[in-house]
Order: C-alpha cells, then sequence, then structure tokens
C-alpha cells in the first residue's frame, strides 16, 4: 500500500503535486510541520488508478490519528428504518467517519448498524472514525464522563475517535426535553477550561481518541490551547461557498487545528435568508457552479465538496438519498483548477452568508460565551 502527502501550498491541484510515501506510519504526526498536518493527505491507491470510494483521503490530526476528510453527517436523521438505508449506503460506499451527536438522538440507531456491521465481520472498529458531542444542556466537568459514556453505550463502542464540544454556550438541564429547549434557560456559569480538563482525562482513559470543539470563536478556541497541554485537535464549524471562514481556518491552520465544515453545501433543505432578510440562491443553482461542473462532468455537490476539501477542511455531508452519498464521496478523481478555485472563492459572502446562528437555543445569543457578537441583535434563523 502506498501514501499520499499533500502540502496545502499547492491544493489546487492536489492530485498533480502530491508526493509518494511509503513510511508515513513512523512519522510522529504531533511533529508535522504547522502547514502539513491540518492537510496531509493519506490515500491508499492502486499504481496509476483513481482512489476508490474506499481509500478516502485523510487528515492528520494533533493527536496522532488521522480523520476521513469525508464523512456522513447524520443530524434530523432520526427514523431507524431511514437510519439503517441510510449508513448502510453509505458503508457500502466507502464512507468511514461517521458523525453524530448526542442532542440528534439517533446514536443508539447508529450503534445498532455498527454492530450488525462490526459482528459480521465486513469491518473493523479501527477502520471507523465516529465523532460525537457533549450536549449543551451537558456543559459541566462533572457531566463529561457521564453522557461520553451514554454515547458509547447507545454507539455500543469502548470508545470513540472525536468527542467535540457542541457548543460553546450552555443551556440548563431542566431547559431541554425531548429534543426541544425553553426559551431564556441559558447557563450563564460555562467553565470551558473545566470541561476541557474533564475531555482531558477521558482521553488519557482511553473512552475518546481525540477531542475537539464545535462552533468555537477564536478566543474561545485560544483560552484553551494557552491554559492546556492538550489542543483541540479539530473544529467543527458551518462552512460552505457563502461562508468560507478564511480568517478561523487560517487562525486553525496556525494552530495545527483540523477543520470539519458542516452544512458544506449549503443546507438545501433548510431557508436561507442572509441578515437583511434577502433570500439567498440554492448554491446548486449558481451558474458559476454549474458551469464548473459540466465542465468537470460532476455534480453541483460535487463540485462545491471538492472546492472545500482542496482547502484541506474535512467535509460532513448529510443525504439519505443513496445516489447522492455515493456522489459526495466521488471527489478524488478530479481537480478544480486555479481558474475554478478563483472563480468559488469569489463568492464567499462572509458573515452575510451564515445560515444558522442558533439563537433557537433557549436565548443563546444572550450567553456570554455564545461565539457570534455581530449576530446577537440579528433576526433568529436557526
Amino acid at each position: 500500500m502506498r501514501y499520499r502527502s499533500c502540502d496545502n501550498s499547492t491544493a489546487t491541484n492536489a492530485p498533480m503535486n502530491c508526493l509518494w510515501r511509503t513510511d508515513l506510519e513512523h512519522y510522529d504526526l504531533r511533529m508535522v510541520p504547522l502547514y502539513l498536518c491540518v492537510t496531509l493527505a493519506v490515500v491508499a491507491v492502486a499504481s496509476g488508478a483513481p482512489p476508490k470510494a474506499g481509500d478516502v483521503t485523510k487528515v492528520a490530526l494533533n493527536s496522532g490519528t488521522f480523520m476521513p476528510i469525508v464523512g456522513l453527517g447524520t443530524s434530523k436523521v432520526t427514523d431507524e428504518r431511514e437510519m439503517e438505508q441510510t449508513l448502510d449506503a453509505a458503508l457500502e460506499a466507502g464512507y468511514r467517519h461517521i458523525d453524530t451527536a448526542t442532542v440528534y438522538r439517533n446514536e443508539h440507531l447508529i450503534g445498532k448498524v455498527l454492530k450488525r456491521w462490526l459482528s459480521e465481520g465486513k469491518l473493523k472498529r479501527e477502520d471507523l472514525f465516529i465523532t460525537t458531542k457533549l450536549p449543551l444542556y451537558a456543559m459541566r466537568a462533572a457531566d463529561v464522563p457521564y453522557f461520553l459514556n451514554e454515547s458509547l453505550t447507545k454507539l455500543q463502542l469502548d470508545y470513540v475517535d472525536m468527542y467535540l464540544i457542541h457548543m460553546p454556550f450552555a443551556v440548563k438541564r431542566e431547559a431541554y426535553s425531548d429534543g426541544r429547549f425553553d426559551d431564556n434557560g441559558t447557563d450563564p456559569t460555562t467553565d470551558h477550561l473545566a470541561i476541557w480538563k474533564a475531555m482531558v482525562a477521558e482521553k488519557e482513559a482511553g473512552r475518546a481518541k481525540a477531542l475537539g470543539v464545535s462552533n468555537f470563536n477564536e478566543t474561545q478556541i485560544e483560552r484553551i490551547i494557552k491554559n492546556s497541554p492538550v489542543p483541540p485537535a479539530n473544529l467543527q464549524v458551518e462552512l460552505h461557498l457563502y461562508h468560507q471562514q478564511k480568517p478561523l481556518v487560517a487562525f486553525c491552520k496556525k494552530n495545527n487545528i483540523a477543520v470539519t465544515a458542516y452544512a458544506p453545501i449549503g443546507s438545501p433543505n433548510a431557508k436561507w435568508v442572509v441578515l437583511s432578510g434577502r433570500n439567498l440562491p440554492d448554491l446548486f443553482s449558481l451558474p458559476e457552479v454549474k458551469a464548473i461542473a459540466q465542465k468537470h462532468n460532476k455534480t453541483t455537490a460535487e463540485v462545491l465538496l471538492r472546492h472545500t476539501v482542496q482547502r484541506g477542511i474535512i467535509v460532513i455531508p448529510k443525504s439519505s438519498n443513496p445516489k447522492r452519498i455515493s456522489q459526495n464521496i466521488d471527489i478524488f478523481d478530479f481537480a478544480l483548477d486555479d481558474n475554478d478555485v478563483a472563480t468559488l472563492d469569489a463568492l464567499d459572502k462572509g458573515i452575510d452568508g451564515k445560515l444558522f446562528n442558533m439563537k433557537g437555543f433557549a436565548g443563546a445569543e444572550n450567553h456570554p460565551e455564545y461565539p457570534w457578537p455581530a449576530l446577537r441583535n440579528t433576526p433568529q434563523k436557526a
């Protein structure tokens, strides 16, 4: 088996500018140079042949582990039959990275499918990369071991590959019930450092291979970096064509933190509204995206995902459609050229392109750790 490592300095032509290595396992990934660690791609391929779906590029984490650069998002999938069909289709297509969370209320469904695949010998545990998250109603240090154990029990696993703090703000336990949050239920006593220390203890105990945060801003991440010997290995944030998060990604690259994009193709099933209340077009219908898709004989979704992946950013698109699930991982046999990248880069709308302000979580915008101060007084989206 051969491995391919890609330097982000040549990311726009990644497949043509990769160096072959055969001894990558001998590298201490924590010592890999900064510019390589976030975007190190590891692809097992046959000589001269395009990568298979199961040979998905992986990103080297500062924890010393590898994270598949394409994963399956599972939020809002709570029907058992739908989850079974979705995960079966994904695993058959070559997905090995599955993203879930306590608040998705589907860990037990995912665990049931994974258990079947593992017990039937179709997969080994080390083949999988499973991410779950500490819920925002459990943002106390004492809650961390309890809720991680709950997740492991539901997933029927001994450890998760990535454990994230889902939100930087918190709500009171009693403000959450059956997937709903009461208004004005925020808990302002959130202590990120105490929570992170408890997370580190779980990593040291072997119940989480790597740790990270989700929806945190630069200030919040830097506070952890400066006060803990274990830095976050991953930041998961909303990131797509209209909200490319360039400053935040640069900050993470500087600090050796891999970035995962949720909603990487936008959110086709959600209402798109910018801060002014003006409707945004569906990213799939943008003429620039359609033209590039036609040029490469790819779907518009594949172009959007490829644009993000070429930046060394992990993507976790959601779909329950077997055809789209397969298409979303079929992005390793082409590359966007410099003109394609420049065209897509120019469509970034910055904060105006953000879809989710999280104000639906019990008055989150009033919490002292609400991560987007500029959005405090804007209309609620999600």
